[in-house]
Order: C-alpha cells, then sequence, then structure tokens
C-alpha cells in the first residue's frame, strides 16, 4: 500500500474529541486520534492540524450570554487553542516528542506564534504541526483557518474529517435515507447546489488556491489512516472539471 498524498491538512471538529452532550474530552477519541496521526507520521505522511473549537464553545451559548460576536469569536479561538494543548498532551504520552502547537494568537508558554516557513520546515522534519487559533481574526471560521493554512504549508490536500458522514449529499442522509451520495464536486458546485460543505470564504479560498479538499467519515476503526491511503469512500472538492 502506498500513501495517496505526501503531506495534508487534516481538519478535525472539536466535537469529534468528545462521547456525551456533557463531556468536552474523551480520552479513548483523543488517543486514537493520537495513535493514528503517530502511525502515519512514521510511515512517512506529512500532517498539519486544525481542531475546531465547538466541544468548548459554540455561538449559541455566546448568544444565550448576549456576547458581542466578536467577543465570541475570540472565546472560540481560545477554545481551538486548548484542543491543540489536549492533542499535543496525547501524542506526547505516546513519546512522541516532533509535535509543535502554532498559534496564530500568541501565547508564549505554551504555543510559537504562526510562522509559514517554519512550519514546512518542521514538516519536512517530521513533526506533527497544530494550527490553532484560527486565523486570528473574528468573523472567520476555522474551516477558513483551515484552508489557508493548507495552502500556505503547501498541502496535498485539505482532509476534512466529518463525524458518521462518509461524505457529501444533496440532503441530510440521516433525515433523508435516499440522499445522493457524491463522490466528485467542483468548488462551483458547492454554490450552485448549495452544499453546505464549508463556509463560502472557505470554498473561494480553495478554489483560487487550487486546493484539494476531501470529505470523510473519520469515525470506524483506523478511518484516518484509511483515507490517507486511498481505502475508504469519500467526496473529493477540486477545480477540475
Amino acid at each position: 500500500m502506498e500513501l495517496k498524498f505526501k503531506r495534508v491538512l487534516l481538519k478535525i471538529s472539536g466535537e469529534a474529541l468528545k462521547s456525551g452532550a456533557d463531556d468536552i474530552y474523551e480520552k479513548d477519541k483523543l488517543d486514537d486520534v493520537a495513535r493514528q496521526i503517530i502511525e502515519l507520521t512514521n510511515e512517512g505522511l506529512q500532517i498539519g492540524l486544525v481542531i475546531g473549537g465547538g466541544n468548548i464553545w459554540r455561538g449559541k451559548l455566546a448568544g444565550s450570554l448576549g456576547l458581542h460576536r466578536i467577543e465570541a469569536d475570540y472565546m472560540g479561538m481560545l477554545a481551538t487553542i486548548m484542543n491543540a494543548l489536549a492533542l499535543e498532551a496525547s501524542l506526547k504520552k505516546m513519546d512522541f516528542d516532533k509535535v509543535k502547537v502554532y498559534s496564530s494568537l500568541e501565547i508564549k508558554t505554551v504555543t510559537t506564534a504562526y510562522n509559514y516557513r517554519e512550519a514546512r520546515e518542521k514538516l519536512e522534519q517530521g513533526y506533527v504541526t497544530i494550527f490553532a487559533g484560527g486565523t486570528g481574526f473574528s468573523y472567520f471560521t476555522t474551516d477558513t483557518g483551515a484552508s489557508i493554512r493548507a495552502i500556505e504549508i503547501e498541502a496535498d490536500a485539505l482532509l476534512m474529517a466529518k463525524n458518521g458522514t462518509k461524505g457529501v449529499y444533496d440532503s441530510d442522509p440521516n433525515i433523508n435515507p435516499k440522499a445522493k451520495f457524491y463522490k466528485h464536486l467542483s468548488f462551483d458546485d458547492l454554490v450552485s447546489k448549495k452544499l453546505q460543505v464549508m463556509d463560502s470564504t472557505a470554498a473561494t479560498l480553495s478554489r483560487d488556491g487550487n486546493l484539494n479538499v476531501v470529505v470523510f467519515d473519520m469515525n470506524g476503526h483506523n478511518n484516518i489512516k484509511k483515507m490517507a491511503y486511498g481505502e475508504l469512500e469519500a467526496t473529493y472538492i477540486n477545480t477540475e472539471e
């Protein structure tokens, strides 16, 4: 078996690190993600990561507290930093020390200020790089942050991990059993078909940066590894006709 990619940006939702509604993290899920990342790195895949903050902070909570969008967005960015540190700790617990956490919001004690040149060098050296803090600005999602980082580190693909959905459908497959699954889409399709894969800014950036995006289900035994080897059914989004 050969790896399908040399370098990827793996985007994971914060919810993927939790189990129940009242949990922030589930140890087994964190450890499973960390294990697969270590194995893939040792097998030659260069991996950058972006983790959402939805397990800690949601816009609905900000609304109930009556917070302004800007303050709420920065709180969400801080949540992504907490998740990055949690995954870093899981990796190091498994005796994998070649991990670097970069943050758009600098916290000198536990993160490094983001520098795309240094991040590329670390990836070449076999480091796992975790990009936290989103873009560092309000009104942008972690999807947008992931697209930007994927382009800047010259990733072969942005792998967007979903929870329990194997890719992109024309409607919610959990509601509509006849929902159509798409194996391939263009970025123009996302707009014309009104598919909620990523926000419009992220889609535009990915299109303009000629970035390949793969949407896959991370649930299941070794699904991240299977995706890296091209052994998992998924939706491929790119600029090809």
